[in-house]
Order: structure tokens, then C-alpha cells, then sequence
């Protein structure tokens, strides 16, 4: 699979490292491809170092003016225009999303994903893995949001919440049918 993982490019503490390199672990042993912003630095550089220990390739999109932050050696670097373009291009290249912890920019992407399976426009499958609890409120309003009818479909149908790692990839695998 080739699985397109959001998630910040900042340094952090152990409670989002650790996680995040056991994630990567799994699904770089799967055999699986990371699909991911392309930089090398903070939890992005932690995760495609994961990917790549555990033998699975790296496709990055980076964006031009972050190309001096693109990491080098991959299996495969597209650099975009602009982020918008960058996540078009990403979303393409998967056949899943995580998303994991991060900032504006994660969150831009994760809505972006979830709207457009709102809409019927992706199918593709989409896992929150809250870790540390990072996501638990903006968890409560996605409920709020499908419990008082702003979203067409189910909550359950755009997005599933997981705690763990495994449980992130297990929920993948199995919704791609990879065993």
C-alpha cells in the first residue's frame, strides 16, 4: 500500500516520537510505501527514517520553497508548485491516510481529505491516530458535527479514530484487503 501520512515537521517530545517510529516500523516491515511531505526534519524525518529501517520505500511531494528540506536518497521526490498542489499530488499517490499529530498544516490536509469524502469525491480509507490524546477534541467535534447533522454521511464512514500504531495499520490493511 501506499499510505500518505500527515503529520508535523517539528521536533518533538517522545510521547509523539515514540509512536510515530513504532507506526513507521509497522509499516515499513508490512513492505508498505510512506507518502509524505518529503522534508527531513522533526516527526517527518522520525517516520521516513522508520519507513526506511524497516525496508519501505519513500515517496515525498515536497513543495519548491521547501525543497532545501527535502530529504535525499528516496525512492521517488516530486517537488510541487505550491501546497496546494502538494497535496493534490499526495492524495493521488495514496491508497490510504494517517493523519498524526501536527499543526495548521496537518489539520488543513486532514479536512481537505475528509471533505472530499463527504462528498463522495475519495473513498480511500482515513485513520486519526490520536496519540497521546492529541486529537481528543477536535475528535468531540467531529461528533458534535455528526451527531446535530452537518455531515451527510457517518462519522464512522469518513474517518476511524485510533489510539495505537497497530491498530492504525491493522484497520488499513484490512479495509485495502492486504494481508
Amino acid at each position: 500500500m501506499n499510505i500518505c501520512v500527515f503529520l508535523s515537521a517539528a521536533d518533538l517530545d517522545d510521547r509523539y516520537t515514540g509512536p510515530a517510529r513504532e507506526f513507521a516500523r509497522l509499516l515499513g516491515k508490512g513492505g508498505h510505501t510512506l507518502v509524505w511531505g518529503g522534508s527531513d526534519v522533526g516527526l517527518m524525518k522520525v517516520v521516513a527514517d522508520g519507513v526506511e529501517e524497516a525496508g519501505g520505500r519513500l515517496l515525498g511531494v515536497s513543495v519548491e520553497f521547501l525543497a532545501a528540506k527535502a530529504r535525499p536518497g528516496v525512492d521517488e521526490m516530486v517537488v510541487a508548485k505550491d501546497l496546494a498542489e502538494r497535496k493534490r499530488l499526495l492524495l493521488e499517490k495514496a491508497d490510504a491516510v494517517v493523519i498524526m499529530v501536527g499543526g495548521t498544516g496537518t489539520l488543513d490536509e486532514a479536512t481537505e481529505i475528509l471533505e472530499l469524502k463527504k462528498h463522495g469525491h475519495t473513498e480511500k480509507p482515513v485513520v486519526l491516530l490520536n496519540t497521546a490524546g492529541f486529537y481528543d477534541g477536535l475528535k468531540e467535534q467531529f461528533r458534535r458535527m455528526d451527531d446535530e447533522g452537518f455531515l451527510p454521511r457517518p462519522l464512522t464512514e469518513l474517518v476511524f479514530f485510533a489510539e495505537e500504531p497497530v491498530g492504525a495499520l491493522a484497520y488499513l490493511e484490512e479495509s485495502l484487503g492486504v494481508a
